[in-house]
């Protein structure tokens, strides 16, 4: 007779990878959205930048190129998000890309 050794396999986490902060196929993304306020109102929020940089600094320059209003709000969940007033969701993208702060594959445009 053989002898087969059957062994069972443990359990596999495909996503274990993609968890780990410095793995190359983890990627930091960038969300760029729209909120509807009142009538033809509206917000754009920019989250996901990363720590290193500065927000408020970038939120001085997206207000200066655009002529808009903003704020820098801290969520509990999310971290630190960048509100402008109006729908600046393609200046921000140009913007974002042009200050090579984020690559163009890095950046997920959100909205109607």
């Amino acid at each position: 007779m053989v002898d087969f050794e059957t062994r069972i396999p443990a359990a596999y986490d495909p996503f274990s990878e993609a968890k780990e902060a410095g793995s190359a196929g983890a990627k930091e993304y960038v969300h760029i959205r729209i909120q509807q306020r009142n009538g033809k109102k509206s917000l754009t929020t920019v989250q996901g930048l990363g720590k290193e940089f500065s927000y408020e600094k970038i939120l001085k320059d997206l207000k200066k190129e655009f002529c808009c209003n903003g704020n820098v709000v801290r969520d509990k969940y999310v971290g630190k998000v960048i509100q402008l007033q109006g729908d600046q969701r393609k200046n921000v993208s140009q913007f974002l890309l042009s200050a090579h702060i984020v690559n163009k594959d890095q950046i997920k445009i959100h909205g109607f």
